[in-house]
């Protein structure tokens, strides 16, 4: 029995590794669906595939996303441009203040 142990120990760690990473749940919730099919499949093999492949983000989400970020990374560019030219002018002012501020 105690030849057994560390085949255990290692499908205890597998198991562990799947289920952090999300791969049990996957996987269950594509079993769940394919029992509650009213008419099973013929390939349920492809089933698992074809709903597998749908967990993934759609292309069409990512490719927004990724436009979103492109606009947003501009917006800084230009906000970055505009904090850098209101300093400017700030310190500019600032000598100008000293001057002007009566002495006591």
């Amino acid at each position: 029995m105690a030849s057994f142990r560390p085949a255990d120990s290692k499908r205890e760690e597998f198991r562990k590794y799947l289920e952090k990473a999300g791969v049990l749940e996957a996987l269950t919730k594509i079993l769940v669906a394919l029992y509650e099919e009213p008419e099973k499949p013929n390939d349920a093999l492809d089933f698992l595939k074809q709903h597998l492949s749908n967990t993934n983000p759609e292309t069409a989400d990512v490719e927004a996303l990724r436009l979103q970020v492109s606009e947003l990374q501009q917006k800084v560019e230009q906000l970055q441009d505009e904090n850098k030219e209101l300093r400017s002018k700030i310190q500019q002012q600032e000598p100008q203040e000293d001057v002007q501020a009566p002495e006591s």
